[in-house]
């Protein structure tokens, strides 16, 4: 019974959303207004997902992400003072850390409307509003969770990784970062990309929906885009490719490998990557 509560519940706020998202004038009555509320503290909690894993794949919930963007036109710039520091801006920032059992080290920063899980590590780094990170992870310094990304469990994203996010176009996927991957200083992954459990990517690794990813672990290239499957291991790489002008060199990412059993847990993580001499 409480299960059929809910689903009814979440289809009429769905309803609510959609039609608002087709008549903007449907945003000052206050069934939408609770509605879009509800929806981004729903997210906050980690009731609701942007994306979410299904047997076939990952599922796309596109009246979320509406949810989303229609929050930002009812909210009013304020001005937000944390100690010495001030901040002016429409989304508050999330709270209750010790609550919620998350380790948050100053300057980090994450929006309300962000999930962020128990035995979470926040270093000095940014997570926006929709974004979903699981139990475990460590998000270290200067790394950035862009808006509606999803980042799973046991995750470690290294100093300096840029996440990109994606409101619209409603239908373009987020960037999934599944449960065990480790991703190496400074990179830079963007435009839906997937990568899937206990991947590795090396330091500078940039991958963007039309990056190719090059397989020269066997005996023959395979190239894929979009996608880094599980438990590879990653480097930046370049190919030529000719243009009017001459032939140049085009970044790319090479699969070297596959992570080795040995190498399931953080503490040994690293030696994946000695094992093919790839940088953190």
């Amino acid at each position: 019974m409480f299960y059929l509560c809910c689903m009814m519940i979440d289809n009429q706020t769905k309803s609510i959303i959609e039609k608002a998202w087709e008549d903007r004038s449907m945003l000052s009555l206050p069934e939408t207004l609770n509605a879009i509320e509800s929806v981004i503290k729903d997210l906050d909690n980690g009731i609701l997902r942007v994306a979410q894993p299904h047997e076939d794949g990952w599922h796309v919930n596109e009246w979320v992400k509406k949810a989303v963007v229609l929050y930002f036109p009812l909210s009013q710039m304020k001005t937000i003072e944390v100690g010495p520091f001030e901040y002016h801006d429409k989304i508050p920032l999330k709270t209750n850390y010790a609550e919620k059992g998350v380790r948050v080290v100053p300057n980090a920063v994450a929006r309300y409307g962000a999930f962020i899980a128990n035995n979470t590590i926040l270093m000095p780094s940014y997570v926006n509003i929709g974004a979903y990170v699981d139990e475990g992870t460590m998000i270290d310094t200067w790394a950035t969770v862009g808006s509606c990304a999803q980042i799973g469990k046991g995750v470690h994203l290294s100093g300096g990784v840029g996440i990109g996010g994606v409101l619209e176009p409603l239908q373009a996927a987020p960037v999934i970062v599944e449960d065990h991957a480790f991703i190496g200083s400074r990179c830079i992954i963007v435009e839906g990309v997937r990568v899937e459990r206990e991947a590795v990517l090396g330091a500078n690794v940039v991958l963007t929906g039309s990056t190719k990813i090059i397989d020269v672990s066997g005996s023959d290239p395979v190239t894929l885009k979009g996608v880094v499957p599980a438990r590879s291991v990653v480097i930046p790489g370049s190919y030529t490719k000719s243009f009017p002008a001459g032939d140049y060199q085009v970044p790319c990412a090479f699969i070297i490998g596959q992570r080795k059993a040995s190498t399931d847990t953080k503490t040994s993580l690293n030696q994946a990557l000695r094992d093919f001499n790839v940088a953190v």
